[in-house]
């Protein structure tokens, strides 16, 4: 399987462009202007946030999203069959469950920088389908990008590549809670995760429809990694 993910290097670059931004420029000086720049740049440096928590390299554990019941209800109404793919897990209270297989995170004090979640969270060889009729449609190998707040991920109809590493969904922050620790795992839940638009259209044509709304709420996330 090809592998679709950025490197996770990517994140490092995107910690210490984000770590740049959040500290204060310091005031232009007018005499004894090389001292002053030197005094400003430490006191700048040392004002950097520090991470609440940061993981270089994830293994295990899952990301998992409670299926919200307008998105259920407008999949019946189109009569819409949800399924999984792989390694994924429909459970009997309604959530998708997708194992995590690699990539990384970083997360700040919520206000120390924006955004304050970064990284790359990936999910090979699983996913979501969705069926009506003899027409089957997954959306798997997801790659949750926290940083810009989208999931991507391959589309396949019937077997057959459609779209790789599309822009499948739009997640919200605004309703995330704070990071919370239980033994060696690190969870974060609250995320809103929304049909993107890019997904909306790609399913209307292939399902000869015009319902699915691009926002379409299909649920709130639960990440759930290992620390160690």
């Amino acid at each position: 399987m090809r592998h679709i993910f950025a490197n996770p290097k990517r994140s490092i670059a995107t910690i210490a462009g984000v770590a740049l931004l959040a500290v204060p420029l310091a005031a232009c000086g007018t005499e004894d202007e090389g001292s002053s720049t030197s005094t400003s740049s430490s006191s700048s440096e040392q004002s950097a946030p520090e991470p609440v928590a940061s993981i270089d390299a994830l293994s295990g554990e899952t990301t998992a999203i409670a299926l919200d019941k307008g998105f259920t209800d407008a999949l019946a109404s189109l009569k819409l069959t949800p399924g999984v793919v792989g390694d994924a897990a429909l459970t009997p209270e309604g959530s998708l469950e997708f194992p995590i297989t690699g990539g990384n995170v970083t997360v700040f004090k919520p206000g120390a920088v924006s955004p304050y979640v970064i990284g790359q969270i990936q999910h090979v060889s699983s996913g979501l389908s969705l069926t009506a009729g003899d027409t089957t449609v997954e959306l798997t190998n997801l790659n949750v990008d926290p940083g810009v707040s989208r999931v991507y991920g391959d589309v396949s109809v019937n077997g057959e590549v459609a779209v790789e590493s599309a822009f499948l969904f739009q997640l919200d922050g605004s309703t995330l809670k704070p990071l919370r620790t239980q033994g060696d795992k690190a969870i974060l839940q609250g995320t809103e995760v929304k049909i993107s638009g890019v997904a909306a259209p790609l399913l209307n044509d292939t399902f000869q429809t015009d319902a699915v709304k691009p926002g379409l709420l299909v649920g709130i996330a639960t990440i759930t990694v290992n620390t160690k």
